[in-house]
């Protein structure tokens, strides 16, 4: 079945979100993420995109731009490919890092782009991430306090007051407030725990090496896998995946 074209702003100004494959993490530790941004930097002159916003989270990556000389499905093929290549590399792995094909919604008026980059840059907060916006290290929020940055901060500013001052400050406490922005990724269904966050479970229990969980005693390891069974959206694949137990283990436990 053919897949439907993506419907085309004419604005230019999308809202991206890649996903990991699976809900996978994409990001295992900083330099991962460091990379990710040198990604954008480096495309960011070739492609000639403005880039309004961005969240690095575990398991997704939501983005904010405005298509410049290339089409908005080029620009996320070159970041995302360049990424997926190195990535392969330093984890000495292969096959596909993101899910399918990248989502996009187009931001047609200035209320919806003011939405939306609230939304980004507010998305940290709910996974209990950062307790504000503004503690949050691999988003594109703090760049709206600073004078040069490689954000393209002058279009979201310019909505609020001609004096840059009162500009950042009418943007920051905009940004801040509480909301029930509903965007891309939003549905009735609660996602699954991230692969971070099942670690971090695995920790609590003395397992740094989930790999260990295998070397168990027989009756303790069924224990935590039905534990983990409990926890809502959490799959058989995440769980073997992780594990490297396999799913017809887990699932008769």
């Amino acid at each position: 079945m053919a897949r439907c074209p993506r419907e085309e702003s004419s604005s230019g100004i999308y809202h991206i979100m890649l996903r990991g494959i699976n809900r996978q993490d994409i990001f295992i530790d900083d330099a991962d993420r460091r990379r990710f941004l040198e990604t954008i930097w480096h495309y960011k002159p070739i492609s000639q995109f403005a880039l309004y916003g961005y969240c690095l989270m575990d398991n997704h990556i939501h983005l904010l731009l405005k298509e410049g000389a290339e089409p908005i499905s080029l620009v996320v093929k070159r970041i995302s490919s360049s990424f997926v290549y190195w990535y392969n590399r330093k984890y000495e792995r292969s096959g596909h890092l993101f899910q399918g094909r990248f989502k996009s919604e187009v931001v047609e008026s200035e209320g919806y782009f003011l939405t939306v980059l609230r939304y980004i840059h507010q998305n940290p907060v709910p996974a209990n991430l950062a307790k504000n916006i503004l503690e949050y290290k691999w988003s594109s929020a703090a760049d709206y306090l600073e004078t040069s940055t490689e954000i393209d901060i002058e279009y979201a500013l310019g909505m609020f007051s001609t004096d840059r001052a009162q500009a950042v400050r009418r943007l920051m406490r905009y940004m801040q407030e509480d909301n029930e922005d509903r965007c891309l990724d939003n549905d009735d269904r609660k996602p699954g725990p991230t692969d971070s966050q099942l670690r971090s479970y695995f920790a609590g229990l003395g397992l740094t090496d989930i790999s260990k969980l295998k070397r168990l005693e027989k009756g303790r390891r069924d224990e935590i896998i039905r534990d983990l069974k409990t926890l809502e959206g959490v799959t058989v694949r995440q769980l073997s995946r992780l594990t490297g137990i396999s799913k017809s283990v887990i699932s008769r436990v």
